[in-house]
């Protein structure tokens, strides 16, 4: 009677139905608890299958080598053995860790040491700096790129940077160029070589092109140049890359900042370039001849992330807008800044723009507030209220009567003649916010950009403004960021959450089939 798991004599023997094996009843329950078979024919077993076997109660004999004392000294000899091995093996153990611990603790005083070192030279580093620092207003003043003298920022008693300000030749400039383009714009017609109606509604992607990092996607800021065929993409990966749309090609991608850009636009003078980022800095490039760019001026006015930048319409001057709740109003020849406006009641401004004329300056805040400044006197004239959930863009209509701003809740159309709103879009829903809104050269046409892009046909403040199309967002992210009108509105450039500029136009069109599609 021996079990057919252990074998050796049961105590509680149970007999399998199917197999008749012997098993001990507490070694078969187990088995067949955690695989359900017998342990020997490998079949199905049950604890139904087992059945006990009735026997007397049995004293186990004593092992062979227990019945005699030769045996006995036999098993306490083997156990002794077992016991001198085991604190062998424990005793080598314990060597090794001794050693494993002393080199453990080496390499801790070797980096110890190394730290200190380190430390007391970038302690030295820091202090010849700061006395290099002392030392350079005294010696040299900075020289800037075009070899003009950088203009040092003087402190008021509050901390606070003084700027030169504004002066009368300046505000006497912007007012004549107001008052020439004033004059002209009464006289202007809507070209004959803008795009129609029915060539909109005809309009498709005609081409797409991979132009920022794919780890980074996503293109937050458009600008088309006024005269040039190139247009100019900014992304979160840091870059802003200029892009030859008669050939096809990258013409050059401009490096610098350490954060996405938020906002970028081409001069159209000298062949000047202006990128603003979230590493709160604004850089001026200049254009060279083989269509590469170099940084001219790296301005640190800012104490947040900037959020537009805006070139003035004598193209002398621009501006930069923050979250940290100022305006910046810059000269582009020298990269000064000649007057910083701060508004402490802000939460910061989240997009700006100039009028066409150049004397009126509008911002956005993240509080869902239109501003309009006097750029004469810097002074605020009046805000627009109705909106909610922060400012997104806004855009001038040429015809210098109409603003187009845009926000969480879509898009509103003011009336600067009554400074009113004489009509809204609501195109998305309350989870999709407007992310662009702009009007083409001729104030003909005004493209609104969120999950979709949708262009409308401008009209009076009485006349209904009618939907010519809508163009879905091919890039699947479900967010279009920027859009933007080529000249005449021959075609349309759009950038979205992933790395494409996309170009919208006329099938066919001559310039576009020069380009490969490219995603």
């Amino acid at each position: 009677m021996i079990c057919a798991i252990s074998g050796e004599a049961p105590e509680d023997p149970v007999v399998s139905k199917k197999s008749g094996l012997l098993f001990e009843r507490r070694l078969i329950e187990r088995y067949i608890q955690d695989h359900g078979r017998c342990p020997v024919t490998k079949e199905e077993l049950t604890m139904d299958d087992i059945v006990p076997v009735k026997t007397e109660k049995i004293v186990k004999p004593r092992p062979l080598q227990a019945a005699s004392i030769p045996g006995l000294l036999g098993m306490f000899q083997n156990e002794w053995d077992a016991l001198m091995l085991s604190n062998l093996s424990l005793e080598q153990q314990l060597h090794t860790a001794r050693q494993e611990l002393s080199h453990a603790l080496y390499q801790h005083d070797a980096a110890c040491r190394v730290i200190a070192r380190l430390k007391k030279e970038r302690d030295e580093a820091r202090l010849l700096l700061s006395q290099a620092e002392r030392q350079l207003p005294a010696e040299t003043a900075p020289a800037l790129s075009n070899g003009k003298r950088a203009v040092e920022d003087v402190v008021g008693p509050d901390g606070k940077r003084i700027r030169p300000g504004i002066v009368s030749a300046t505000v006497d400039e912007v007012a004549e160029y107001n008052k020439m383009l004033s004059a002209q714009r009464k006289q202007r017609e809507i070209p004959e070589t803008l795009a129609p109606i029915d060539a909109l509604e005809r309009y498709t992607q005609i081409s797409s092109h991979p132009l920022h990092k794919t780890n980074k996607p996503g293109i937050l800021s458009i600008d088309i140049h006024p005269s040039k065929d190139l247009i100019a993409t900014g992304g979160v990966d840091t870059n802003a890359v200029i892009f030859d749309r008669a050939s096809g090609q990258i013409s050059s991608t401009l490096t610098g900042h350490s954060k996405k850009i938020t906002s970028l636009k081409f001069v159209g003078r000298d062949e000047l370039f202006i990128t603003g980022s979230a590493d709160k800095t604004v850089r001026l490039w200049q254009g060279n001849d083989d269509g590469t760019y170099n940084c001219a001026h790296i301005l640190k006015d800012h104490t947040a992330e900037v959020q537009a930048v805006t070139v003035q319409a004598t193209k002398k001057y621009f501006v930069s807008a923050s979250m940290d709740n100022t305006w910046c109003f810059y000269d582009l020849s020298t990269g000064t800044c000649l007057q910083q406006v701060g508004d402490p009641a802000q939460d910061g401004y989240t997009t700006a723009a100039f009028h066409p004329d150049g004397l009126i300056l509008g911002t956005g805040t993240s509080d869902s507030l239109v501003k309009i400044w006097d750029i004469k006197t810097q002074a605020f004239v009046t805000n627009f209220e109705g909106h909610s959930g922060p400012v997104t863009a806004m855009s001038f209509s040429e015809n210098g009567y109409f603003l187009a701003t845009a926000a969480s809740d879509g898009v509103r159309l003011w009336d600067l003649r009554k400074l009113r709103n004489f009509r809204t879009f609501s195109p998305y829903d309350a989870n999709t916010p407007t992310n662009s809104v702009e009007f083409d050269f001729s104030g003909s046409y005004l493209a609104i950009a969120g999950s979709d892009i949708r262009v409308y046909q401008v009209a009076n403040v009485k006349l209904e403004w009618n939907l010519i199309k809508t163009f879905p967002d091919l890039s699947g992210t479900g967010k279009v960021t920027s859009v933007k009108f080529g000249a005449d509105a021959k075609y349309m450039a759009v950038g979205s959450m992933d790395r494409n500029l996309r170009i919208f136009g006329l099938p066919g069109d001559e310039t576009d089939n020069q380009m490969t599609d490219m995603e």
